[in-house]
């Protein structure tokens, strides 16, 4: 019988504790290496309340405490980011001949030095998963010129180092590429979970309205939406905005809905339970995501497994639209300006019930073959690892 391997996933977050696409998509990775037979340690931030969660494919190892991410306006705070990094390279180091692989997100940067140093000299395979890569613009913009500056350095140290290196757009294995990968990134086929069950296509809701799902922080330019529904009113009348979320922009975006006149108009219901979460995708007119910036896009593949078209903006760090087929699955407006906004939300309605079966119709394609798990069968192919057939379950292993 093939000797199970053991495997390690590293992110400071686990869904359903913290949310967010990253979130789902580590937990998602660890569900599929469980499912694979393989034995499988999450190393992670506590982010719960008592005992040491238990889960079914794999096992949470808690390596430092719970963590403050961000900062008020948005921003990963770097002393988060090195708590976490020193708990990583604690745990590997104690453990550094037990795993086959470990499978490290590149953000926080910071993992990717603590797993490098940690696993030196040992046969422990490293994976550095890339959600984003960004150009020092990005980095400036974000974090300011000196500290921009240096995250854009240490990016690019970290990518030198890399062994081998995946990510799931072609924006992201290019600028990996540009930014100094010393081999190829295995881009991924995608990230959908092939476990969620789509509902059968409706027509849009009455009265219509646009929803946005998601934080509220600069980057996602949600104070975008008000004054663009309110000129897509002119043409459809009785529209409305739900804006989900919420974050250090929200009284921005309140700002501007009363600036265009659409307190009656617009809904905040904030973070909302998955029921209503899936309520409210399936009977949008349209789900508007202004981001300027996206290392996949799941919000693409989640809406049109609804049948609910997507409206994205043009933009050189939106890896998200590469996910849209113009007139099949949604629509990408060129810029955030207002009329740009409008005439994509005046697509979609034009583009009816015929839309939304073709959106629909795109997810029942890409969930074939854009899957998590077929995604972890690239990484296991790479690392050559051993995968028996026989699923393990933690619980069954408890004594």
């Amino acid at each position: 019988m093939a000797r199970r391997a053991t495997v390690a996933v590293a992110y400071d977050c686990l869904f359903p504790y913290s949310t967010g696409g990253g979130e789902r998509q580590y937990r998602a990775f660890a569900d599929e290496l469980g499912a694979a037979g393989l034995d499988v340690d999450y190393l992670t931030a506590v982010q719960w309340d008592g005992a040491v969660p238990g889960e079914d494919r794999f096992r949470v190892i808690p390596v430092c405490g719970r963590l403050s991410l961000y900062s008020v306006d948005g921003v990963r705070r770097i002393p988060a980011a090195l708590r976490y990094a020193a708990g990583l390279f604690g745990a590997l180091l104690r453990r550094r001949r037990a795993y086959d692989a470990v499978i490290v997100s590149g953000l926080p940067i910071f993992n990717v030095f603590a797993a490098r140093l940690a696993l030196l000299g040992s046969r422990t395979r490293i994976v550095v998963d890339y959600l984003e890569v960004w150009h020092r613009r990005q980095w400036v913009e974000y974090s300011g010129v000196v500290t921009g500056t240096i995250a854009w350095l240490l990016q690019r140290a970290a990518i030198a180092v890399t062994p081998l290196a995946t990510c799931h757009s072609q924006l992201s294995a290019t600028r990996l590429r540009r930014e100094g990968l010393r081999g190829e990134p295995l881009v991924s086929p995608g990230l959908i979970d092939s476990a969620v069950e789509a509902a059968p296509t409706v027509s849009a809701s009455r009265p219509p309205y646009v929803l946005y799902a998601g934080r509220h922080i600069p980057d996602k330019r949600v104070e975008s939406l008000p004054a663009a529904v309110a000129e897509a009113r002119t043409s459809i009348p009785d529209l409305r905005l739900v804006v989900l979320g919420s974050g250090p922009s929200t009284a921005t975006i309140r700002g501007e809905v009363e600036r265009v006149g659409g307190a009656t108009w617009t809904d905040f219901p904030g973070f909302v339970d998955d029921s209503e979460l899936d309520a409210l995708m399936h009977g949008a007119l349209a789900l508007i995501n202004p981001s300027r910036r996206e290392g996949y896009g799941l919000v693409v593949v989640e809406a049109n497994a609804h049948g609910t078209p997507v409206v994205l903006v043009a933009d050189e760090g939106n890896a998200a639209t590469e996910l849209i087929d113009a007139g099949v699955n949604g629509v990408v407006a060129p810029t955030t300006s207002p009329a740009d906004l409008a005439r994509a939300i005046r697509v979609v309605a034009d583009g009816g019930d015929d839309l939304r079966r073709s959106a629909r119709a795109w997810y029942d394609v890409a969930v074939g073959t854009r899957t998590i798990r077929r995604t972890v069968e690239g990484i296991l192919s790479a690392l050559k690892l051993p995968t028996p057939s026989a699923p393990r379950t933690m619980k069954e292993d408890t004594p």
